[in-house]
């Protein structure tokens, strides 16, 4: 326990941490930026409903231009992140609010969203400011050039938790028959460079598959070992920059790369500077005498042990509080992703535990879905576009509590024409992963019947199409 405690404590060079905090400011500066301009959760305000996290219904949107001026604070913010500017200030409000706009609309959940939102509750806890910052100019009490070693470790263990859960949730049988990445591939053989032309074939496809399970489950802890590091990382770039040609995912692939980063000894931004910025240079890191783990400060060196918040016992009660609040975290963000391992039925189907779990990229649906809402003996149909945007039809359709959310939305709106008894049912037909369509819900199930705390698997019907065209029999 105490070499635990040793190896967490040690005092190691500040300028990574730092350098993460500017790159990563700076991606949030330029999503806040291109939601200010391009404002793509604006059409919040367009629908009439938008589809709610559960618990969570009581997030509404501001009114009038108030999207407008939440991006514009929350790029203020972002910048003040970057620069180290009233550091855990900026990143408080940041961090409400980014959670505020991902709680909007169900229907714009994205993985990397989710991960930003991780990632800020975590830097608000380490001391990211301490160096190349405003604050640390104006403050000599927050200026160091070093950090406690766990400051780094949360913020890697926080990383390989995504990325080998990322590898883990594609040892499926769709994705190990190459769906649905062959019918994204296949939909995006014209248009891109004649590098990219090989992947939409089936063995660029397959090795696109596999390679991606291989570099999140082997390349993740490889990057703990300096010699596989480099290669791990070229492999990373070539990866999330196909990513980001093919598929439409934002700043996640820059995010996890920079990141990345965090693996290499904490000086690692000193000595690029020195060796490739050609800079004359006077060593600001401590001396180190390993891969990772920098030797201790000496006892002498008040402010280093001051700014970290612990005393120069090892087991000190704020020590101890601190790891434990390390284990405690870290055990959610573990648990949460294998909660629908625990389900029954197939997630991908059902949705049950989808969200939360970094199932990145594994189903492509289509589907179709009517509802019919009866009230006496009247009864009328319903199209979803007379309510809601495309992108929120398009989402609904295969998502069972959102397709029930939309239900209880039909019976409130009859309510209020003044009918009473309205009952909601909905003929919904999916397809998963080209396969073919089948029926989705149970068509009899009266939406307004039955609680969202249900479990889905209850409301749908079992899949039964088979795969098309598949690699491999399971």
């Amino acid at each position: 326990m105490n070499s635990l405690f040793q190896t967490l404590f040690k005092q190691v060079d500040a300028s990574s941490l730092a350098a993460f905090r500017v790159g990563f400011g700076a991606l949030l500066l330029f999503n806040s930026i291109n939601n200010l301009f391009l404002c793509p959760t604006c059409k919040n305000l367009e629908p009439d409903m938008l589809f709610k996290y559960h618990y969570f219904e009581w997030v509404v949107p501001w009114p009038g231009i108030g999207l407008w001026i939440h991006w514009s604070v929350m790029a203020l913010c972002a910048f003040a992140i970057m620069v180290g500017y009233r550091y855990t200030i900026a990143l408080f409000v940041f961090t409400l609010g980014f959670t505020y706009s991902f709680l909007l609309d169900q229907a714009e959940y994205l993985n990397h969203y989710y991960m930003v939102i991780l990632f800020c509750i975590v830097m608000l806890f380490v001391p990211a400011n301490c160096k190349w910052s405003v604050d640390a100019r104006r403050n000599t009490r927050v200026a160091s050039a070093t950090v406690p070693y766990w400051s780094i470790v949360v913020l890697l263990a926080q990383l390989e938790i995504i990325l080998i859960f990322a590898g883990i949730v594609k040892l499926n049988a769709d994705w190990l028959n190459l769906e649905p990445l062959r019918i994204w591939m296949h939909a995006r053989r014209d248009g891109y460079p004649p590098f990219f032309t090989w992947l939409t074939g089936d063995l660029g496809i397959a090795v696109g598959a596999y390679g991606a399970i291989a570099l999140h489950l082997l390349g993740a802890p490889l990057l703990f070992f300096k010699w596989a590091r480099p290669w791990v990382l070229a492999a990373y770039a070539v990866f999330h920059l196909v990513n980001h040609t093919v598929f439409n995912i934002g700043i996640f692939p820059w995010f996890t790369w920079f990141a990345s980063f965090l693996f290499f000894k904490p000086d690692w931004p000193i000595r690029f500077r020195d060796r490739y910025l050609r800079r004359a240079s006077t060593i600001e890191s401590v001396d180190q005498t390993d891969e990772c783990n920098p030797v201790l400060p000496t006892l002498t060196d008040e402010r280093s042990l001051a700014n970290t918040g612990v005393t120069s016992g090892v087991l000190s009660p704020m020590r101890v509080f601190i790891v434990a609040g390390m284990a405690l975290w870290l055990s959610f963000q573990v648990l949460i992703p294998m909660r629908n391992w625990f389900i029954p039925g197939n997630v991908a189907w059902t949705e049950d535990g989808h969200r939360f779990s970094w199932r990145m990229k594994l189903r492509s649906k289509s589907s179709t879905a009517i509802f019919q809402v009866r009230a006496g003996d009247q009864t009328w149909s319903v199209h979803p576009k007379e309510h809601l945007n495309a992108r929120q039809v398009r989402k609904m359709s295969c998502v069972p509590d959102m397709i029930w959310q939309f239900g209880q939305f039909l019976e409130q709106e009859w309510q209020r024409k003044g009918f009473s008894d309205v009952s909601v049912t909905v003929e919904s037909r999916c397809s998963l992963n080209g396969r073919n369509r089948q029926l989705f819900f149970k068509p009899d199930l009266d939406l307004t019947t039955v609680s969202r705390d249900e479990r889905a698997y209850n409301w749908l019907v079992e899949l039964t199409e088979p795969l098309k065209n598949p690699l491999w029999n399971f």
